[in-house]
């Protein structure tokens, strides 16, 4: 059974996610590629164990994980980006792949709100992603862009504009299941 996140819950999920993006880029970008994916574990650990969503946040790692380590290493192989600690060079590395875990673990959770709202999660996708690329690059140096930045922000852009209504839709539909499921359906 789920229980309704709490306003502190639901403040504390979207804390931890910041704390795995910045732990993920300052370490990518200072050569402590493992922070991030250190600090995303620990994320996964808690929100796993406390979070009361268990079986919906499995079922979004299992898309959300496959989904983000194939469009960052398309931006990659395309020539859009290069990312700092990059292992191996040609696909996303490790510290991309935390900061993707971290994000699967709010949409249940600190941004679940946005599950009834498509338009509202893609115009969200679409400008918040570019701006962490940018953030990650200008502010911080785990990301640079090859040429000009506006085909890899655009790129991206549109990827996230679709990314995130869509994984909404993914944890919608297990929760569903799992509704029918309690309901004896």
């Amino acid at each position: 059974m789920t229980r309704a996140p709490t306003m502190l819950s639901t403040l504390a999920n979207a804390i931890g996610f910041q704390l795995v993006w910045f732990a993920a880029v300052i370490g990518a970008a200072n050569g402590l590629s493992w922070l991030g994916p250190l600090a995303a574990l620990a994320f996964a650990a808690a929100v796993l164990t406390w979070g009361g969503r268990r079986r919906e946040d499995l079922s979004l790692l299992a898309v959300a994980l496959p989904l983000g380590f194939a469009l960052d290493t398309l931006w990659v192989r395309a020539g859009l980006v290069v990312f700092a600690a990059p292992w191996p060079e040609s696909v996303a590395p490790p510290w991309i792949m935390a900061m993707w875990l971290g994000f699967a673990l709010t949409l249940n959770h600190s941004l679940a709100r946005l599950r009834g709202l498509p338009w509202l999660a893609a115009a969200l996708g679409a400008a918040g992603a570019p701006l962490a690329y940018l953030a990650a690059a200008r502010g911080f140096g785990a990301v640079q862009f090859v040429g000009d930045p506006l085909p890899a922000l655009l790129a991206v852009s549109l990827a996230w504009a679709l990314v995130v209504p869509l994984l909404l839709r993914v944890g919608r539909i297990h929760r569903t299941r799992i509704g029918a499921k309690v309901a004896g359906r």
